[in-house]
């Protein structure tokens, strides 16, 4: 009874410091702001591509080429893709090198030929593309009009009998991936849910300022259930906070927090609880002055080389460990696993790893307490 009510205190005390909730509230939805704003582009993955032109001589005498090849160019124009056939006055190959076409293609019985431009790279590279499904579709329907012809028509038209594809393609990568919104609005959580070490380092450093600590330990309260207490609801005021960015950001700015929030809310509460500890521990270790300033400094090179700024990606063996090192980094990286990729287990060894890094902190402030003989 005596930890509840010490942490409902310790609740309340913080949602009396306006100042404090604000910045815990507004400086990382504005840096979310900013920062999705600013730097969109920098998370396009895909580049326009437009004015594909296709020209085409098709002098196929098999009737079943011919029409398949008419019904692929209908198709391709569907796509935005422009087809036309060569003209008797036209060279296909010089057309492709003045550029006025993509590419040039040739059908006849034997086969298919493909002339492109190096000018057009990409847009070259989607044509071939496209063309060599189309020979590989058709060379196996050829096959199975010498075995089966009933099967032929299906597969020209992409299905079998049952309409299941003959062909599925799986992507290795996935296909969800975080925009510059969604990317940020996990960095800015997860960075303010870093900052949380502050308001750690002032559990027992503000009570000693306020001259409060000697009622306190006056109180008929053992110094584990005040301890206990504070830890706790510090913990939890802190975890509402990191949860009220959450909520803003979804709503706000349509940031996608995935369909897995409650473990999401877990990770986030085991970094703050990790952030409590870890500004507590310090605040026995070097006082209260220089245990806020090298948080400070340390919440600030973790954010930089743990991706709030800009997204980490391959580093050099130097500065990989640094990034490894950083909290900022362990929560990203498994936030964006469970949420763009479904990888639920991605949360369970993050978690263990906040939850043994704040037992080591939360155990050099049990042992200096017991040095000391008070909080």
């Amino acid at each position: 009874m005596h930890i509840l009510s010490i942490a409902l205190k310790e609740i309340k005390s913080t949602l009396r410091e306006k100042r404090t909730f604000v910045f815990m509230l507004a400086f990382p939805v504005v840096l979310m702001l900013i920062l999705g704003t600013a730097l969109s582009n920098a998370f396009v993955s895909s580049t326009p591509v437009d004015n594909i032109r296709l020209l085409y001589k098709n002098d196929a005498t098999n009737g079943q080429l011919s029409q398949s090849w008419q019904a692929f160019a209908d198709a391709l124009a569907k796509e935005g893709i422009e087809t036309t056939p060569l003209a008797a006055d036209m060279d296909g190959k010089l057309e492709v090198r003045e550029d006025h076409y993509t590419a040039y293609a040739e059908i006849d019985d034997r086969g298919l030929a493909l002339y492109t431009s190096s000018k057009n790279t990409i847009e070259s590279n989607i044509v071939q593309g496209m063309l060599t499904a189309f020979s590989d579709r058709y060379n196996l329907a050829a096959a199975a009009y010498e075995t089966d012809p009933s099967k032929a028509e299906a597969i020209l038209a992409g299905a079998n009998a049952e309409g299941t594809e003959f062909v599925r393609e799986t992507a290795l990568d996935a296909d969800k991936k975080p925009g510059s919104i969604d990317y940020y609005a996990i960095a800015m959580t997860t960075m303010i849910g870093l900052y949380a070490a502050l308001p750690g380092s002032m559990l027992f450093q503000g009570e000693r300022s306020r001259n409060t600590l000697a009622r306190l330990t006056a109180a008929p309260v053992s110094k584990a259930e005040v301890f206990i207490g504070k830890v706790a609801g510090t913990t939890f005021i802190n975890s509402i906070m990191v949860g009220a960015v959450m909520l803003v950001s979804g709503v706000l700015f349509q940031a996608d927090w995935g369909s897995h929030p409650a473990l999401v809310l877990l990770v986030l509460t085991a970094e703050v609880a990790f952030s409590i500890s870890f500004g507590l521990g310090l605040s026995y270790l070097f006082g209260g002055e220089a245990a806020r300033t090298f948080i400070m400094i340390f919440t600030q090179v973790a954010s930089f080389v743990g991706g709030a700024y800009f997204p980490i990606a391959d580093t050099d063996k130097g500065l990989g460990l640094l990034t490894e090192l950083s909290p900022l980094r362990w929560a990203n990286r498994a936030l964006t696993r469970i949420i763009f990729s479904d990888d639920l287990n991605a949360a369970w060894p993050t978690i263990g790893l906040f939850a043994a890094s704040a037992a080591a902190f939360l155990a050099v402030s049990v042992i200096s307490i017991r040095r000391k003989e008070a909080l």
